[in-house]
């Protein structure tokens, strides 16, 4: 199912606890403090990828949440990062905050990434609370939460012709016959519902990308027939084939 537009919220991983330590052994039964500091909590990253072409996944998993931080330990022993948690999107996505309306990132290109929600520091064991007056603190520090947002996410295709006009007139056929994708073409308004996507090999070493959107009629804007929604997938293109029905 093609899906362009759909909502996520995205948290970063709390960062892992310091932690309170001595050190302790048959050489130093009673030495200073070596308590470790937490690890920093998991990132949450956007990835612009070709393999995917529809924000349809989002639609059952709306929550992402970065790993949480490791905490620290004895002998001054670091927490592990939480892990980064990568979420694939289509390339042509435009990621806006949910609550400004701030863009975020627009992936226009393969292999974009973004981080969306960093994870939280981690905490203070007690060997970082050393001082020339204390040489033994019994303090440490909880780790801190991740930052957290929603976003609203649009996908706008990436192509470098595209084909409009009314219902009917013929655009899947020409981008079948041009690029040998297989459009759903009938003898009826509205056959198109979503945008065909197809690359045209124009001499074996040159190439564009073609789009063939939903016909508009008069009053789209106001929600007739399809609507415009599917305009912003013309919107990055540096053409358009304007097809009409001589016919008619």
């Amino acid at each position: 199912m093609f899906i362009d537009e759909a909502t996520i919220r995205v948290v970063g991983g709390r960062g892992g606890n310091g932690v309170i330590r001595f050190i302790s052994n048959k050489h130093n039964w009673k030495g200073g403090p070596d308590g470790g500091s937490g690890g920093d909590g998991g990132d949450v990253v956007l990835r612009s990828s070709l393999s995917i072409s529809t924000l349809y996944q989002f639609r059952n998993r709306p929550k992402f949440t970065g790993g949480q931080g490791g905490d620290g330990g004895s002998n001054n022993k670091q927490g592990a990062r939480g892990k980064t948690v990568v979420i694939q999107v289509p390339v042509g996505t435009v990621v806006r905050d949910s609550l400004t309306g701030e863009v975020v990132a627009d992936l226009v290109a393969p292999d974009q990434e973004v981080v969306v929600a960093r994870g939280g520091e981690g905490g203070r064991g007690n060997n970082s609370f050393v001082t020339s007056s204390r040489q033994a603190p019994r303090i440490c520090e909880r780790g801190l939460a991740g930052e957290e947002r929603t976003l609203r996410m649009e996908l706008r295709l990436v192509a470098d012709v595209g084909i409009i006009g009314y219902p009917n007139v013929g655009k899947s056929s020409l981008i079948s016959r041009i690029s040998g994708v297989r459009a759903k073409v009938a003898d009826y308004p509205f056959t198109t519902i979503i945008p065909n996507l197809g690359v045209v090999d124009v001499d074996g070493v040159h190439q564009f990308v073609a789009v063939d959107i939903p016909g508009l009629i008069e009053g789209a804007h106001a929600g007739k027939g399809l609507g415009d929604r599917f305009l912003r997938h013309v919107e990055r293109t540096s053409l358009f084939v304007h097809m009409v029905d001589l016919a008619r």
